[in-house]
């Protein structure tokens, strides 16, 4: 460690070193209490803030003793208003004789990302068209309302109540992509209306946590298929509870229910309304607690269609693809091996939510979703030129590959089991 005068942190008000820093030294500081990260080559400690950081303590862990320049400026839309609020925990810098990159990073590729990256900001692609996501929901709203105006003129017989869950999942899982896009701060310009409008979406309309969206979804994208580090392979549980998730969270996921319930109770009455919206994993365990067959077909219907439609999206662009420990890979490296797009088209764009795009959604988590097929290209001749893979199937080979990578997963197991 390089000399240094003193300084004193406004956050914990004690004493800390300020000089320059090498890798080595940095990548000391990992653990939960001792945490050191690298952005643009200044080095900070985030061991006290971890715990304020707005995206959860979890995702500065994942990169402590990294350069997380890229991570930084892929979450962020507002970059000087961040490094403002970085200046207490500011310690240092790299030695002049330290690369940017830690480890086996390839500072080439890089450099071309970051010019990537600037050049799609000068063309506009970080710009939101304010009118797709007007008629998005709209057309979300649009399907409960014909729901609701279905059974209310036609009551609850077997193909209306059928048809109704269509229309209920089908808006389901659109509120879902929905959410998706205003939890990624890729809608408003300030994050202080994207976190606004994100609860309303994902609480009124989804009756789901917010808070527990943020602590799970960023650390996907930050460390996508990596073990340990990934939620999404890892499994966590459903809501975050405690300090973490505030009272008014809480409040906007009751809303949701109480809607449903004052919309369908009249129709169902307290217990089918009930069922409506409760996950049922067998048919057996809904004709015991139910006599209603129509009600028993809402719930059927529109749960499948909803967990599916979501399951198959959501995994078809990370299953297949490789999940191993960390490797700690560059930011673009990283995402290219852990993601895969489906062609695009208007259905696909449609049903995905633009996730289709899945390359570019975790590149640039921040872009408006209606520009990525601007950015498409360019990142395709990146990869060209470095040599990198860029994977793109149909829907169909997609869902396949999902099967065929459980089946093998599966077979692991069985055998690992089999001769332990």
């Amino acid at each position: 460690m390089g000399g240094g005068g003193q300084q004193t942190d406004r956050v914990s008000g004690t004493e800390r070193r300020s000089g320059s820093y090498s890798w080595e030294e940095v990548q000391k500081h990992t653990k939960r209490g001792d945490q050191w990260i690298v952005v643009e080559r200044k080095v900070y400690d985030v061991s006290q803030w971890a715990k304020r950081h707005p995206g959860g303590l979890r995702i500065l862990g994942h990169y402590a003793g990294e350069d997380a320049t890229e991570a930084f400026t892929a979450f962020h839309p507002n970059l000087q208003l961040v490094r403002k609020y970085m200046k207490p925990l500011l310690i240092g810098e790299l030695e002049a004789s330290e690369p940017s990159q830690d480890r086996q990073k390839k500072a080439a590729l890089v450099e071309d990302f970051r010019a990537l990256r600037e050049r799609l900001e000068a063309e506009g692609c970080f710009k939101t068209q304010p009118l797709f996501f007007i008629l998005h929901l709209g057309h979300i709203l649009l399907l409960e309302a014909v729901s609701l105006l279905l059974l209310w003129y036609f009551g609850t017989g077997w193909i209306n109540t059928a048809v109704v869950a269509v229309l209920l999942g089908t808006a389901q899982s659109q509120a879902g992509w929905l959410q998706h896009d205003f939890g990624h701060l890729s809608v408003f310009k300030t994050s202080r209306w994207n976190h606004l409008v994100h609860k309303f979406i994902i609480g009124q309309l989804k009756g789901a946590s917010a808070n527990w969206w943020n602590h799970r979804h960023f650390q996907h994208h930050a460390k996508p298929n990596i073990i340990t580090k990934d939620p999404d392979v890892n499994m966590l549980n459903a809501f975050v509870v405690g300090d973490v998730q505030p009272l008014e969270d809480f409040i906007w996921c009751v809303s949701y229910y109480v809607r449903y319930l004052l919309c369908y109770t009249q129709f169902y009455g307290f217990f089918g309304a009930v069922l409506l919206f409760n996950v049922v994993s067998h048919k057996i365990e809904v004709y015991v607690v139910s006599e209603r067959l129509d009600e028993c077909v809402v719930v059927l219907v529109c749960r499948f269609i909803e967990s599916h439609w979501f399951v198959w999206v959501t995994q078809m662009s990370h299953i297949p693809m490789n999940i191993d420990h960390e490797k700690h890979k560059d930011w673009f490296s990283m995402q290219l091996v852990a993601t895969c797009n489906i062609e695009p088209s208007a259905f696909n764009d449609w049903f995905s939510g633009h996730l289709n795009f899945q390359i570019e959604h975790h590149l640039f988590p921040t872009m408006p979703r209606h520009n990525y097929w601007r950015a498409a290209p360019q990142v395709r001749a990146l990869c060209e030129k470095h040599g990198v893979k860029y994977h793109e199937k149909t829907l169909f080979r997609a869902f396949a590959d999902v099967v065929g990578s459980l089946e093998k997963s599966g077979e692991l197991w069985l055998d690992a089991y089999l001769h332990k």
